[in-house]
């Protein structure tokens, strides 16, 4: 067969994204029950946040003007508790507030408890001279009746729900949750659970893959369903994509996407719909597969586990968020220096398993290979390393936390 050109990540995901029309349908969730959803209209407030000026402290109200120096003795004239509120300050007198009250007509500043105390039934001696606006939460200060508070499009996370209650929202419109149907195809793998580890067969592995797709899956807000492992046979794998189809968004397996004897999956796909072999500029992961059957979108990841692990980190994911209507979709990357050697520069962009050392820098993990789940699970991040790029202890490497891959 002839070699197949590496197509860059870049392009690669630009091109998936370009296929990743949100879904049709919504939904009307509980602000309770919304996090990790997306929105699909903006969130606009109807009123101020705070509604009104209020006491960012507990203390006194009171008018600068009637304060010359430390130690001015006035009257209280009343007490504002928060969800109370005052009448207009007396001039020459103090009103005790408490923390997120309404500051009273009249009243310029707030002078903190600490700075007061009672001297006789009724009075209180203020210790020091106040500035106007001292202490005091200006209405609207942190949202403004009629300003858009989300947007379309953002994924929610619990700011965004607290958010989003502070201006009355009980209720909150989402994108509908992607089905994704999820196999594993190869005779080789055995669920944990049905075969101790001693009575393995020559050759057997345990399905990590499956795992830890579905976990990553179900960060995403999608609904699973597990399809299990398919047979390496073409009429059993046909089977399967022709009942994932029928009620599912996309289809997501693990192995089978090489051009190997006993990989089915392209010939299966391409029975039912259609299908790309991509040769993907990355390492770990390179064979990377993606088509449709019926209406639903079909993408085949490499059967190792690292592979297959960043493979739907860096492809997949943003697929399933911009499916959900999700625009930024790209991780962020940070600059930080790295306390380690990488001598052997590769022809494709590589994603290393590092972690943060505790004394700062980034400290490699020794086993690279493809296969070594082991790499993911000890590191927090990767570094994002340009094709034909060697690195040295002490230089400015590109940082990816975990954190903003597989969730």
């Amino acid at each position: 067969m002839k070699k197949q050109p590496l197509k860059p990540l870049d392009d690669a995901l630009a091109e998936l994204l370009a296929l990743a029309a949100p879904l049709p349908g919504t939904d009307t969730v509980a602000t309770f029950d919304a996090d990790g959803r997306v929105l699909v209209q903006d969130c606009i407030s109807a009123l101020h946040v705070p509604p009104q000026d209020n006491s960012s402290m507990d203390g006194y109200a009171v008018r600068c003007a009637d304060i010359a120096a430390p130690g001015t003795v006035l009257p209280v004239s009343q007490r504002i508790a928060a969800g109370s509120a005052g009448e207009p300050l007396v001039v020459g007198t103090a009103a005790r507030i408490f923390t997120g009250a309404p500051v009273p007509a009249g009243a310029d500043a707030i002078l903190m408890q600490e700075d007061c105390e009672a001297v006789e039934p009724g009075s209180v001696r203020l210790n020091a001279v106040p500035q106007p606006g001292q202490w005091i939460r200006r209405a609207g200060e942190d949202i403004t009746r009629g300003a858009v508070v989300l947007a379309a499009g953002t994924r929610l996370s619990p700011a965004e729900l607290g958010l989003a209650a502070s201006i009355g929202l009980h209720l909150l419109p989402v994108a509908r949750r992607p089905r994704v149907a999820l196999f594993s195809t190869g005779d080789e793998l055995v669920m944990p659970g049905e075969v101790p580890p001693d009575q393995m067969r020559p050759g057997a592995i345990y399905n990590s893959n499956r795992f830890f797709l579905r976990a990553m899956l179900l960060r995403l807000g999608c609904e699973v369903t597990d399809f299990g492992i398919v047979p390496d046979r073409r009429e059993a794998t046909i089977a399967a994509l022709r009942d994932a189809s029928s009620a599912h968004d996309l289809i997501l397996t693990s192995g089978g996407v090489s051009v190997g004897e006993e990989d089915h999956i392209k010939p299966a796909v391409e029975s039912l719909g259609r299908l790309d072999l991509w040769q993907i500029a990355m390492k770990p992961g390179k064979p990377f597969a993606y088509g449709t059957v019926g209406n639903a979108h079909f993408m085949g990841l490499p059967g190792n586990p690292v592979s297959s692990f960043l493979s739907f980190a860096l492809l997949v994911r943003p697929f399933v968020l911009r499916l959900q209507g999700v625009q930024e979709v790209a991780p962020k990357s940070i600059a930080v220096t790295a306390r380690f050697d990488w001598p052997r520069a590769d022809k494709r962009r590589e994603f290393l398993r590092v972690r943060r050392h505790p004394q700062g820098g980034l400290e490699l993990f020794s086993n690279q290979s493809s296969g070594v789940l082991t790499s993911a699970a000890w590191g927090d991040g990767v570094v994002d390393n340009p094709a034909g790029q060697t690195i040295a202890a002490g230089d400015t490497v590109q940082y990816i936390a975990f954190s903003d891959l597989i969730s």
